[in-house]
């Protein structure tokens, strides 16, 4: 406990997790030091609980990094142990529950990490594999974790109880005083059925077989035990993959899950690639695609709403939808934040690509969503949706729409900066340069609003990734195909917005893609309405210069021709001639050389501008303390800012006011009282000026100090920084502004300004009062035919292919690319030679248990030769040699964690199960080397149970009582009861038969009917299992089995369609429940001419030592899927009992079945050839 707490409390500290973790702990109270403290009449929470752990002796204190805390109370005090029954049942009630995250279902994963622990920890780790529970013991943490990992390679049959006492002297020491005999056979016998159990059992060593980190161990635990847990068709494998995305391991994905056992659906992985869409997983979305996941089925209506219902909520794309939905509540007058819609993304998206760009997700005109014109099927993911194929188009009388699934999902990885994910969805997009050059408008546009300084320099660098791949792709397309590629940069996408790739270039100003040198210079005036061209032309710099100066000589020209104002006009007009000869400048950006430089004197205006804010601060401190301490009363405002800024200006330029000090001043140059208005006010005046000079020097040279080596000396700096910044990027600069020039003078009226004024009066008057429409130049958008392109954008994506094929090439003459895949390849064979090794080992330990068990069989043929013998009179029993029955295992070739299931336990396993079923009864512990009644066992002293007899039983269904026992003749036929054994004739001592098969560690009847053998009869009626076409299906090149399986009420398990005979009945009554009364006749002669693969004792946990259960299993077989009998008995099923359900299952080892009925499955597939 104190260790998870510890955990909890350094992951809360070190991660970034807001949330809070709920850290629930079991205990019990009679161990808890300082329980008093708890106790209030009156109720508190939270509770007040004083911890002093150097005191507490042998009882605990509570752990303070828990927050709640479930203490067991049984009236005891100092004993551990007593809250493990509520914590199993707490934990199988949790591991049975369902939780919802990210569209996807999964059942909460309970597993048990052992780290050391003492007595109470076994019964810990016993209970929860007997719920199921996986449990991950941690090796060389001590005591009990290291007795069961020194000991959990070994076949059940190998631990002994001497081996287990050496362990505990080993691991315990000084703590083995407290195991007495009893206990360390009940540890025996524990840790033999845990260790029986290795689908369950994991044993995490540091360091070795590939092990790094215990999340991975407690991830493989889970993987391996719902591997092997029981499931009907793809619940157990989808399972399986919701642990791996959850724990987001692909590779163990890969190795574990992904392999030739199961055949995956597309469909069934659609859940799980939404979870990794919004859990930031790419490798599983990979993984995905490469399993055949196809976008174009995935990404249906809904889920592309669902997707965006859970975007980041920390990404400006969240912020500006969110600003969306309130507008429209406010509009709309709603009560609630409406839910989101596509129109709602599609008017965030136009504000990030442009206003050149029309929607991508129309609004609806009703509330309704858009309804498909063909019918698809449904998917569920989270929600119901409909299909979408790559381009729908509703009914007529609709607003006509379009929708691609790969620039959807790549539009909704892109806005939240989720590179890898968008690097995947865009290497499978068609229209791929298109789609480059609009992530790099939308990254750039959502950079401007990111306040985080780190998030915008990621999304401005995505930006420019996505730029070179766009031009990437171009140039591999203008190397092939020079028209082609120029097609690309002119057709109109539909998909983006009926724009182009050149367009979207230049609006995100994606410089060096236009400066490519296969784009030839485009223009496209589109015909823009009035008000939106007059706002396109003053986005430009160049424009609002002319604006400006046009105005300035609009005013000036006024003032000429008014007589009052002719000199002001001279000086409004000088101004506009300045303006003018400024906008001149433009032109010189056609230059290769003067055109950068123009950009870096703008750039370097930027920088001016920035810098004369801290320029003003040095210049108003210093003229405003000058000022003050120099001149008295200065009542004249332009003098005072004269004095102020203007002088203070000057001096960082050299020109140091005379009247700083009296080394320099004339008092001819200022004025006493300040009554001249031409000439300063004189220093501090009493007949003669005062200079403080001590103060009024040091501030001058501070200020001198700052200004003119500081300040300047920084913009210099920033001069230089953008000079090389755009030196660097001389050619893409000079081209991309060469562009625009062509463009604007292509575009705009020939005359120059003034003039100017006169075109675009005439083109006012043309389009505002005369209507006629704009005379259009050649358009460079080409809307071309669907046959076309199609064929355009398959070829680029060809392209794209050759493109990421040599990227990838070049990525792997990477010098530390080499040197990592040669590490990962000496990694990967290491771990196959290690794999290896531990299965050879297991291989030889298999052939090795194999002799062994050969050597019991011969033992147990010999021990029958002898009773036969001695029943002839041949010897006398008592001299026999003490022989112990078994049965050999089948070899099979199987990897180290599989090795040892192919060891077949030598005695009954089921039936020594701890806790007898329907009963509070627990038997008494016996290890796998008590089993046989010849073995001695001193210390054996079993409970009795028999469950009591019902009082309104019928007397056919009376049972054995004890005071009956002497009236019962066992090993014969008594009346109606068979109470014969198949294995001959068994022992009866004290009036009780013997089991046969050994100890159970229970005596008496137990819930059985009998005492000694009860008889049962199970039917194992099988077909094959078809394909669409009648044939056969195969799996492993062997046919494959259906069986006839039923389930009656309150079992969570199938069966096979038998049980328990009555006396004198030859169908039991389980059977009867299933068929109809008609059909039995026809069943029993189907029984007749079956073949038998079974008779005799069946491993049941209701055995005891003095009643078992003894069976008869007979195959009965339809080869023909036409056969007559079939079809008779699929009409006659369920004819009793409405609440027992039957049904065909296809045979698999993990169908659901009791343990001994599986057993019984697998004979009929071996009989029949078939798969299992």
């Amino acid at each position: 406990m104190k260790q998870v707490g510890e955990a909890v409390r350094d992951f809360s500290m070190s991660s970034n997790f807001k949330g809070e973790i709920v850290t629930i702990g079991i205990a019990t109270w009679g161990t808890v030091y300082n329980r008093s403290s708890l106790i209030c009449p009156m109720g508190s929470f939270p509770a007040e609980y004083v911890m002093d752990e150097e005191t507490q002796g042998n009882l605990s204190c509570l752990d303070n990094n828990h927050s709640h805390f479930i203490l067991v109370d049984d009236g005891t005090h100092g004993k551990y142990g007593v809250e493990i029954p509520l914590r199993t049942r707490l934990e199988k009630f949790i591991s049975e529950q369902t939780k919802v995250k990210g569209g996807v279902a999964i059942k909460i994963p309970i597993v048990c990490v052992v780290l050391e622990g003492g007595p109470g920890t076994l019964d810990t780790i016993y209970n929860a594999i007997t719920n199921g529970t996986p449990c991950v013991i941690v090796e060389g943490s001590g005591r009990v974790a290291d007795v069961i990992a020194q000991v959990a390679n070994l076949p059940s049959p190998k631990i002994s109880i001497s081996l287990i006492q050496r362990k505990l002297i080993t691991f315990f020491k000084d703590g083995y005083e407290q195991f007495t005999e009893s206990k360390i056979v009940e540890w025996t016998k524990k840790i033999q059925d845990i260790v029986r159990n290795r689908q369950l059992l994991t044993i995490f060593r540091e360091g070795k077989d590939g092990q790094q980190d215990v999340d991975v161990a407690i991830l493989q635990a889970m993987l391996k035990a719902s591997r092997y847990r029981d499931h009907f068709g793809h619940e157990n494998w989808d399972h399986q993959l919701k642990l791996a995305v959850a724990w987001n391991r692909v590779d163990i994905a890969r190795s574990e899950i992904f392999t030739d056992d199961h055949e995956w659906k597309p469909s069934d992985l659609h859940p799980m690639m939404a979870a990794a869409l919004i859990g930031n997983k790419p490798d599983f979305v990979k993984l995905f695609l490469e399993q055949g996941v196809r976008l174009k089925e995935f990404v249906t209506w809904d889920t592309l709403i669902y997707l965006y219902e859970n975007t980041a909520s920390s990404s400006v794309f969240h912020g500006k939808l969110q600003k969306v939905l309130l507008e429209e509540k406010e509009c709309s007058a709603f009560s609630k934040v409406p839910k989101i819609q596509l129109h709602h993304v599609s008017q965030v998206l136009r504000e990030l690509l442009g206003d050149f760009t029309q929607q991508l997700y129309p609004k609806p005109k009703n509330t309704e969503r858009h309804r498909l014109s063909i019918a698809v099927p449904h998917i569920k993911l989270n929600v119901q949706g409909v299909s979408l194929r790559s381009l729908y188009k509703r009914s007529a009388g609709r607003v006509t729409f379009t929708m691609d699934p790969v620039r959807d999902l790549l539009i909704w990885a892109v806005v939240q900066s989720r590179k890898e994910l968008a690097d995947i969805i865009w290497a499978q997009s068609q229209d791929c340069i298109a789609a480059a050059l609009a992530c790099s408008k939308m990254l750039k546009e959502l950079s401007k609003e990111e306040n985080d300084t780190d998030s915008t320099e990621e999304m401005l660098a995505l930006a420019e990734e996505y730029e070179y791949r766009a031009i990437g792709v171009f140039t591999e397309c203008y190397r092939k195909d020079e028209e082609r590629a120029q097609k690309l940069l002119i057709r109109v996408s539909d998909a983006w917005g009926k724009t182009t790739c050149l367009q979207l270039a230049l609006e995100a100003k994606n410089m060096n893609f236009v400066s490519h040198g296969g784009i030839q210079l485009f223009y496209d005036p589109d015909g823009f309405g009035l008000l939106k061209m007059m706002s396109l032309y003053l986005n430009d710099f160049w424009n609002k210069l002319d604006v400006c100066g046009i105005l300035i000589f609009i005013a000036g020209l006024a003032c000429r021709w008014i007589p009052a104002s002719l000199y002001p006009g001279r000086i409004i007009l000088s101004l506009a001639f300045i303006i003018f000869c400024l906008r001149l400048m433009h032109i010189f950006t056609i230059s290769k050389t003067l055109g950068p430089k123009i950009i870096i004197v703008k750039r370097m205006m930027k920088d001016v501008f920035f810098f004369l804010f801290l320029l003003a601060v040095w210049v108003v401190s210093f003229g405003v303390a000058k000022q003050a301490i120099l001149i008295h009363n200065e009542k004249r405002v332009d003098w005072i800012f004269r004095g102020v800024v203007y002088h203070s200006y000057l001096t960082i330029f050299g020109q140091i006011p005379s009247y700083i000090d009296g080394v320099n001043f004339n008092l001819d140059q200022c004025s006493p009282n300040g009554t001249d208005p031409y000439k300063p006010k004189c220093p501090e005046y009493n007949g003669q000026p005062v200079f403080p000079e001590w103060l009024t020097i040091i501030l001058l040279c501070l200020y001198l100090l700052f200004t003119n080596i500081l300040l300047l000396n920084l913009l210099i700096a920033m001069f230089n920084y953008t000079f090389q910044q755009v030196q660097e990027h001389t050619d893409q600069i000079w081209k991309f502004q060469r562009h625009d020039l062509i463009e604007e003078y292509h575009g705009r009226p020939p005359a120059p300004p003034p003039f100017i004024l006169l075109n675009h009066l005439q083109l006012f008057v043309k389009r505002v009062f005369l209507r006629k429409p704009a005379t259009r130049h050649k358009q460079l958008k080409e809307k071309l035919e669907k046959n076309e392109e199609a064929a355009l954008l398959s070829w680029e994506m060809y392209m794209k292919e050759n493109y990421l094929q040599i990227q990838q090439c070049q990525w792997k003459q990477n010098s530390e690319q080499k040197i990592q895949d040669i590490a990962d390849r000496v990694d990967k064979l290491a771990e196959m030679l290690d794999h290896d090794q531990v299965k050879r080992t297991g291989l030889v330990e298999q052939k090795l248990g194999y002799l062994e068990e050969q050597s019991f069989q011969f033992a147990k043929a010999l021990r029958w030769v002898v009773q036969s013998l001695s029943n002839s009179g041949f010897g006398a029993e008592e001299d026999a040699p003490i022989i112990v029955p078994s049965k050999a295992p089948e070899i099979k070739e199987s990897s180290g964690d599989d090795v040892p299931e192919s060891f077949h336990t030598l005695y009954h396993v089921s039936a020594r199960n701890l806790m007898y079923p329907s009963s509070s009864a627990v038997r008494f512990p016996v290890p796998d080397e008590k089993v046989p009644w010849e073995i001695e066992f001193e210390i054996y002293n079993p409970p009795f149970y028999s469950a009591e007899q019902q009082e309104n039983a019928t007397p056919e269904f009376l049972r054995d009582s004890l005071e009956n026992l002497s009236r019962i003749n066992f090993n014969s036929m008594d009346g109606d009861v068979n109470r014969q054994s198949f294995h001959g004739t068994y022992l009866v001592e004290d009036g009780l038969p013997l089991n046969p098969m050994g100890r159970t560690g229970l005596r008496g009847q137990g819930i059985l009917r009998f005492f000694g053998p009860n008889h049962a009869l199970h039917p194992v009626v099988t077909r094959w299992r078809r394909n669409m076409d009648g044939s056969i299906y195969r799996k492993s090149l062997k046919k494959m089995l259906e069986v006839l399986v039923v389930k009656f009420p309150f079992s969570d398990h199938w069966a096979l369609p038998g049980g328990s005979l009555e006396p004198g009945e030859a169908l039991p009554q389980k059977l009867k429940r299933v068929l109809r009364r008609e059909f039995w006749p026809q069943f029993q002669k189907l029984l007749n001419q079956g073949t038998e693969i079974y008779k005799g004792y069946v491993d049941d946990p209701r055995n005891t030592d003095n009643a078992w259960i003894e069976t008869v299993a007979i195959n009965v077989h339809f080869e023909d899927q036409n056969d007559v009998e079939m079809k008779r008995m699929n009409s006659f099923l369920q004819g009793c009992d409405l609440e027992v359900t039957a049904r065909w299952q296809v045979v698999d080892k993990r169908v659901p079945l009791y343990t001994n009925h599986k057993e019984l499955l697998q004979k009929a597939s071996v009989l029949l050839g078939a798969y299992y």
